[in-house]
This record gives structure tokens, C-alpha cells and sequence, in this order.
């Protein structure tokens, strides 16, 4: 008898990478592992991703999709920060693999919807185009980034969760607040370069000068 497809095997191998992943980086990440932990066999991974680095790319795609669609329905900024808070510590591994080198490429050259969908919210509460507002959008992607890995690697639990949150969900409100009244953002340093780009796709740019970051998309997948 044939054997039939199996529609949840690529949702079991994913979620068995991002606990392995999870647990000790690329080196729990084999390709063994990975199918061993799904209850599959290793041809079976390799069937459907060429490499580590392809999976790692699946897992990124696939948080990103979702996060996105998590964040969607808001209609606020303050609705987005609370729906990126909630889908990190909700989904702690996927949201951990977001974040392993996502200034370098392949990540950084990949499309990220839920950064300009809350930096679009930005604009919309403060007028101008959404790139006025990279710096801005930037310190309160970290201030969301750090609230989360604080809680999910500190093991934060009961109010000690709670005030976590709501501290980052009020000094996010601050922050909009004194820059709609200033009608600008304080900049300590040199300005935002045109040539740094961030969450469009092949555009993308760390704006260094240095095309290492662009050439690395070609380069040699690691096994």
C-alpha cells in the first residue's frame, strides 16, 4: 500500500527545529535531531529542506507570517504593542528564532511586515511617512524586545509578568506622547543614514557602507 502525505509533518518537523533550536542554538539543530524529534526520518527532512539554514529560514518565515496575522487586526499602536507582546510570550520558541542574526543576512534581506505595520501605526499617530519614524520605531521595537526575552528568559511569573507588560505598554505611551507635543524625536547621536533600511525585503541595508551583508545572500548555505 502507498503510503499517504502526512498534512501535519512539515508543522511537526518546524515546531521539533524551533525547540531544538531553543534549547541550544545550531548546535541541537541537526538535521537528525530535527527528525528524530518529529518522529521522522532524516531523508523525510531532507526531503522537503535542503539544510539547517533553510530550516532556520522556515522558522523565520513562518513566526513572521504569523506575528503579522496576530497583529493585524489592531487598529492602535498601543493594540500592536499589546498583540507583540502577547504573541512572544505565547509562542516564546518561534519568537526566539526571529531574532537570531536579524541584522544579517538572510534575515535582514527578508521582509518584515509586523516592524512596518507598526511603524505605518506610528505614522498614523504622528503624522509624516513611516520611514520619519525609524529611530522612533527602533527604540520601541527594543523596548518590546527586551520586555519579552526579560519574561521569557527570566522566567518572570504572576505580577512580577504583569508589571513587566504593562510597565513597557505605558512607557511606550509616554514616548508617543512627548514626541507628538515635541512634534520630534531627541536624537543623541548622528541622524538616521538614508542608506539604512530596515523590514523591506531586498532593499533592506545596515547602512556600514559595506557590501558584505549584501553578497552573504549568495553565499554558501551552512549544513
Amino acid at each position: 500500500m502507498p503510503r499517504h502525505p502526512d498534512p501535519e509533518l512539515e508543522d511537526r518537523i518546524l515546531t521539533a527545529a524551533s525547540r531544538l533550536w531553543a534549547r541550544g542554538g545550531e548546535k541541537k539543530l541537526t538535521m537528525r535531531a530535527v527528525a528524530s524529534a518529529a518522529e521522522t526520518t532524516t531523508p523525510t527532512v531532507y526531503e522537503r529542506y535542503r539544510d539547517r539554514a533553510d530550516i532556520l529560514r522556515a522558522l523565520r518565515l513562518k513566526a513572521r507570517r504569523e506575528l503579522f496575522a496576530a497583529l493585524s487586526p489592531t487598529r492602535t499602536l498601543a493594540g500592536a504593542v499589546q498583540g507583540y507582546l502577547d504573541f512572544a510570550l505565547d509562542n516564546p520558541h518561534g519568537y526566539e528564532v526571529l531574532f537570531d542574526g536579524v541584522g544579517k543576512p538572510p534575515s535582514l534581506h527578508e521582509p518584515w511586515p509586523s516592524f512596518n505595520l507598526m511603524r505605518q501605526r506610528l505614522a498614523e499617530e504622528l503624522g509624516g511617512t513611516p520611514r520619519q519614524h525609524n529611530r522612533l520605531m527602533l527604540a520601541i521595537w527594543s523596548l518590546m524586545h527586551g520586555t519579552a526575552m526579560l519574561i521569557i528568559r527570566g522566567g518572570f511569573e504572576g505580577a512580577l509578568r504583569t508589571q513587566a507588560v504593562h510597565a513597557c505598554l505605558d512607557t511606550v505611551q509616554v514616548i508617543v506622547r512627548a514626541t507628538a507635543r515635541s512634534k520630534s524625536f531627541v536624537h543623541s547621536g548622528p541622524k538616521w543614514p538614508a542608506t539604512l533600511v530596515l523590514g523591506e525585503g531586498e532593499r533592506s541595508s545596515t547602512g556600514n557602507g559595506n557590501q558584505k551583508e549584501k553578497s552573504g545572500r549568495t553565499g554558501k548555505r551552512r549544513a
